[in-house]
């Protein structure tokens, strides 16, 4: 008989039966070894066994903390995604209550008693702006303005001045004076005086040159003033509308003074800066009649001449608020406290006098015919963002809520695997023990 058979007698004969692992294990008795130790290998089996299933809680139970903690994680990423979306519709809510509050904002004071007072006071102030440029008497804006006030309409007949629009400062309004007074200083005398034309041909025939390149005196504009008695001596800015590059985004919908559609500043968090009003370019009106088809293009004197002196220049409430702002200032910034940025890293300190500036607005002839129902469209954006508010406040308390659990889950899971760290360490045979199973 060999150490791995043995013999039995069954029925007079000899069988020769295997002996496994798993029956010496349990039916046969311990052997010993020569110095009187129970032979290892006889437990092997055994061992096995418990170090499996143990191996196996610690799966199923890792298993279980890794379910829950995905499961955890859906529901920050749901939580998340929640947010991202409410935040993203909070953003244009507030986007069209800003513009809706800036058109009605023009309109309000028509409604208010007395208004016919105003509008005859806002004509005045009209007359004491074509006054002022009058003083500048050697100007091309005042030769423009006084031969308009002589002459009317009919100075648009005249073969000179045919394609000139007018003088900046009387081709926009403005609702406040104080924001006309900032407007104006933002641009400048010169360019507040500067004289708008639709086409380079309007340019060519305001000065005319001789054969030396010296301007020819006794034509174009120069001839003009002295008729008058106004003799130009001095530089003029003149602005061609037909050499502009316009404005080529979309309009405020439904708005009456066709509004540029810009996009508002956003701060790092998503938000609209602290005392951000809107933009200068939209806050000048015009004339229903150089709203639409102001050059041969079609396009209106907002989308050429004012976003071209205006561009992105944002309008903030206070000084302390611009300032806060300044990462997302682009193309400069004013306050109605009197701060102006006039570019990234120019500021406009101290205080000036403007004597030339836009007129203010007549209110009554701006007034739309849905005003009412925009006050009430107002309303309803308001109500919209106030539940998205409350939306996003449960969100935001349930995410941390959910993230609070991830991290008591994934503690756990640490100290888990640091106690089941001994069944994943492989057990090596000690020395003169048997590494193959009895087979």
């Amino acid at each position: 008989m060999t150490g791995d058979q043995r013999r039995m007698s069954i029925d007079g004969e000899n069988v020769q039966l295997p002996i496994s692992p798993k029956a010496l294990a349990v039916h046969d008795p311990p052997k010993f070894n020569q110095g009187g130790q129970i032979n290892s290998s006889v437990f092997a089996g055994d061992r096995d066994t418990m170090q499996n299933g143990a191996a196996e809680a610690v799966i199923c139970n890792s298993k279980k903390l890794q379910d829950a903690m995905q499961e955890i994680g859906l529901k920050i990423k749901h939580h998340e995604d929640n947010i991202k979306f409410l935040k993203a519709q909070k953003n244009i809510l507030d986007d069209s209550i800003l513009d809706t509050q800036v058109a009605l904002g023009r309109y309000q004071s028509a409604s208010e008693p007395g208004s016919e007072n105003k509008e005859s006071s806002n004509r005045r102030n009209e007359e004491e702006i074509i006054e002022r440029i009058l003083k500048h008497d050697k100007s091309a804006a005042g030769i423009y303005c006084q031969l308009k006030t002589h002459h009317g309409p009919q100075v648009t007949h005249l073969p000179l001045l045919k394609d000139v629009m007018g003088i900046v400062a009387l081709l926009g309004k403005v609702d406040d004076d104080n924001l006309s007074r900032l407007l104006s200083d933002y641009l400048g005398l010169e360019t507040m005086l500067a004289v708008v034309c639709k086409t380079p041909d309007g340019i060519k025939a305001l000065e005319t040159y001789d054969k030396e390149g010296f301007i020819n005196k006794s034509s174009g504009l120069y001839a003009l003033g002295a008729s008058i008695g106004r003799a130009l001596d001095a530089r003029f800015l003149v602005i061609c509308l037909g050499n502009l590059r316009p404005y080529e985004g979309a309009f405020i919908a439904d708005d009456p003074q066709r509004r540029l559609a810009l996009m508002k500043p956003r701060l790092p968090n998503g938000e609209t800066p602290p005392g951000f009003l809107g933009f200068a370019v939209n806050m000048i009106n015009i004339d229903s009649a150089n709203l639409y088809c102001a050059t041969s293009t079609g396009h209106g004197l907002r989308e050429t001449l004012f976003y071209k002196l205006f561009s992105r220049l944002q309008v903030y409430k206070t000084r302390t608020e611009m300032l806060q702002a300044l990462t997302v200032i682009t193309h400069g910034a004013i306050s109605l406290d009197g701060g102006i940025i006039k570019s990234n890293g120019v500021f406009a300190l101290g205080n000036s006098e403007v004597e030339v500036k836009f007129p203010k607005s007549s209110g009554r002839s701006n007034l739309p015919e849905n005003y009412f129902d925009t006050e009430s469209r107002l309303k309803e954006l308001k109500w919209k963002r106030d539940r998205f508010l409350e939306d996003l406040h449960r969100e935001q308390t349930l995410l941390d809520h959910a993230k609070f659990n991830f991290e008591i889950k994934k503690q756990e899971f640490v100290k888990f695997l640091a106690h089941s760290s001994s069944f994943a360490t492989p057990k090596f045979p000690a020395v003169g023990e048997r590494s193959t199973p009895i087979s």
